[in-house]
């Protein structure tokens, strides 16, 4: 027998109810069209993409005043968040801090932080940002949709599209097939399937400049930073902040591990691999982690009493990471940018990226709501717009991987990104909503990056990767920097110690 559902007046349909298909959904709602939200799996489920940035706190504030949301505005800040919703488990994030091992060797460091890069996001703990536990923040969202009457389906798989009058959804929940139907079909299932299976439209990595795979999973017992260090005989008198309270990048030969610790103790973690060092191969995935884990003292002791969490339980692998759909929208669908396509988690540019979607797209929806008519030039723009800031990213992650050899090199090319984060804040701060991403589209600031791509190759290729070379590469990119530079990137004096580089929020 067929699961009714009454879904006359259904104007869109939003696939995915993680964090950005519920907020749109919620959002959709107060412009004035009715929405239906499916869920493949159900809540609370365990998810990553957990670490917010200045640039996620400032849109969810914006989305919270001009949608009449006041409670999301909550969410922007550590102390609001813990001050309104403890119960809803997050991690304080001070900024981004990186630390270079050696196989086979203790974390050594010295007083120049040899080793070390520590960039402040945040003032105090009152303004930080958080890490999201996705499995408790994607559930309370789910929660706000069910209590503003929007139709949700969880269980549900969309098996086909139709266009009739509307367009038509063959859904399968719980082995029993229903229809749905809406004008407007949003997908924010944050992978390609949908886009293939409705659309037929591909995916590809083709023209990625990054090549990473990726473990990961939650922990439990897993040792704080600052006790390792502190073991180890490392000063931390001078940090900026305690760096078990960031986004933690432990910088390896292969790759990377990222540490996000939320305020249960309980911690995500996963390993990064480049392909160009360590090519994905089939085979037992846990031995390689294990593997990977072992050639770095310090990190094996810090996971000394480590065990996984109950939730997922296990370790998850993925394939590449990298990928992007050749359409981003056609006659009757959009899709937000983590369905469109990926980078890497390095610097945490997920979130942000996300949220700068739903913003877009929600903008537009209401300005067609107001005309009445579906304004496909300007979802062209929104397409290839999502499209140049994956490749934006694309370019910034790229040339750390690239740099991971050098130490001094990688610190030189982060402040690239960090470059970029602080234009987005600062036009932001100034009234204007950025066409892009990370200032993707600022061309000046785009050039910026790319002439420096090259130069770091032409470095990369000199066999000695010599003190000169290394420096003067840095003072070129000091100097490029400069009419953006508000906040003293690569300035010696600092020693890989930023106290603050966010814009004050």
């Amino acid at each position: 027998m067929a699961v009714k559902y009454d879904t006359q007046g259904c104007d869109i349909l939003v696939a995915g109810a993680g964090f950005a298909g519920s907020l749109t959904a919620l959002i959709l709602t107060q412009i004035g069209y009715t929405v239906c939200l499916v869920e493949k799996k159900a809540h609370p489920r365990f998810a990553i993409g957990e670490s917010s940035t200045p640039i996620a706190d400032m849109i969810l504030r914006t989305l919270a005043d001009t949608y009449g949301l006041p409670w999301l505005y909550d969410f922007s800040r550590y102390g609001s968040w813990q001050r309104s919703h403890p119960e809803i488990v997050c991690g304080l994030k001070r900024g981004f801090s990186y630390f270079l091992h050696e196989p086979g060797k203790a974390f050594r460091t010295n007083d120049q932080h040899r080793n070390e890069l520590l960039v402040a996001a945040s003032v105090n703990d009152e303004q930080s940002d958080t890490n999201w536990n996705r499995a408790d923040f994607d559930d309370f969202l789910v929660e706000k949709v069910k209590a503003s009457g929007i139709l949700y389906v969880d269980h549900t798989d969309i098996i086909s599209a139709e266009k009739k009058s509307r367009w038509q959804f063959l859904a399968r929940r719980h082995g029993e097939s229903f229809m749905l139907e809406a004008s407007l079909f949003l997908d924010a299932s944050g992978t390609p399937d949908l886009l293939e299976r409705l659309w037929d439209v591909n995916s590809s990595a083709r023209g990625f400049l990054t090549n990473t795979y990726a473990q990961y999973s939650h922990f439990d017992g897993v040792d704080r930073w600052m006790n390792i260090l502190g073991k180890e005989g490392i000063s931390t008198t001078d940090y900026p902040y305690d760096p078990d309270h960031s986004a933690l990048h432990h910088l390896l030969e292969e790759g990377w591990f990222w540490m996000l610790r939320f305020n249960n103790e309980r911690l995500s973690m996963g390993l990064v691999m480049d392909a160009h060092r360590q090519p994905l191969l089939p085979g037992n995935r846990e031995l390689q982690w294990g593997k990977v884990l072992s050639q770095y003292p310090s990190l094996t002791l810090m996971m000394k009493k480590a065990f996984l969490a109950p939730e997922p339980g296990k370790l998850l692998s993925t394939g590449r990471l990298q990928r992007m759909a050749e359409k981003g929208y056609g006659k009757g669908w959009v899709a937000l940018p983590h369905t469109i396509g990926f980078v890497d988690p390095l610097h945490s540019t997920g979130i942000a990226h996300t949220l700068s979607g739903v913003e877009k797209l929600v903008k537009l929806l209401a300005q067609c709501r107001e005309k009445s008519k579906m304004p496909y030039q300007e979802l062209h723009t929104y397409e290839r717009s999502v499209m140049e800031e994956m490749k934006f990213v694309d370019l910034l992650v790229s040339g750390c991987y690239k740099a991971l050899s050098n130490f001094d090199l990688f610190s030189t090319w982060t402040m690239l990104y960090f470059t970029a984060a602080i234009a987005y804040e600062q036009k932001r701060l100034g009234g204007v909503i950025p066409g892009c991403f990370l200032e993707a589209d600022n061309l000046a600031l785009r050039n910026i990056v790319e002439v420096s791509y090259t130069d770091l190759r032409q470095v990369l290729t000199d066999d000695l990767h010599s003190e000169r070379a290394i420096n003067e590469f840095t003072s070129r990119v000091r100097k490029r920097i400069g009419p953006y530079n508000i906040a003293g990137l690569l300035d010696p004096s600092a020693r890989n110690m930023y106290r603050h580089t966010a814009a004050e929020m």
